[in-house]
């Protein structure tokens, strides 16, 4: 006999398919909540009859919401601090570096954002956005630029370790790479994204708990106080609350005003 639950199963059941959300980044983890945004969706359905949707949930542009993080190039606005930002040098020093594009490692891919021209470049372990300053040019000496703001110290040791990743890479990217046991934090990702589809597709939380603890959990501890049951419900009303509008701290956007 078929299993009555199996059509919620289909896309959000397998854990494996969320493994690559444990190795995103804030605005990358903030564009898989708000790609799952019923109304953020029903824009980009409405594109071409309202140009300028994208703003209200923090973008310069819409992106298409059936694409995820490997696939998507969302530009919030303003910028994430790990944004390298690449000016001209108007007085460069004799031995100052020049801007090489096709030795930054990696995929790369050249966004107008509607204001600027945005370099995307991927390699194992590693994304990193360059947002091109005008007249920049390849073979043209150049400066890194940041914002100023009451954490100078804060911000600039975020673009350090983005700088400090691209050195490394610039040497020679490897063709895999080995990485760490994920994070308490980077499960609990995993966890909110899949519980949070099992929900839109109508499972139940009894569903829920087993596409993400096993059976075994279930037998162990489900019952209307447990735990476990518990749990789940944290899950999902953390993944809503992000979808929903919470998406905007892990972009570091300013907060929508009531």
């Amino acid at each position: 006999m078929a299993d009555p639950s199996a059509e919620h199963h289909e896309h959000w059941y397998p854990t494996a398919a969320y493994l690559y959300t444990l190795h995103l980044n804030g605005p990358a983890l903030a564009w898989e909540y708000l790609r799952r945004n019923p109304d953020y969706r029903l824009d980009w359905l409405r594109r071409r009859r309202r140009p300028d949707a994208a703003e209200r949930w923090g973008l310069r542009l819409l992106e298409d919401p059936a694409l995820d993080a490997r696939d998507a190039h969302p530009t919030w606005f303003p910028d994430h601090d790990a944004v390298v930002q690449l000016y001209p040098d108007a007085d460069p020093p004799p031995d100052a570096m020049v801007f090489e594009f096709w030795r930054i490692p990696g995929t790369k891919h050249l966004i107008h954002d509607g204001k600027r021209l945005v370099l995307m470049a991927r390699w194992p372990g590693c994304c990193l956005r360059f947002a091109l300053g005008p007249g920049l040019e390849d073979g043209m000496a150049y400066l890194y630029a940041t914002r100023a703001c009451a954490t100078p110290c804060a911000r600039y040791r975020t673009l350090a370790a983005e700088l400090d990743a691209l050195a490394a890479a610039t040497v020679g990217v490897p063709a895999a790479t080995a990485r760490s046991r994920p994070t308490s934090a980077a499960v609990l990702e995993l966890h909110t994204l899949q519980a949070l589809d099992a929900t839109m597709a109508g499972a139940s939380l009894r569903e829920v708990a087993e596409g993400l603890f096993g059976v075994d959990a279930i037998v162990a501890d489900w019952h209307k106080d447990s735990a476990l049951r518990a749990r789940v419900r944290r899950l999902i009303r953390r993944g809503e609350a992000l979808m929903l509008g919470g998406y905007r701290s892990l972009a570091q956007l300013p907060p929508v005003a009531s």
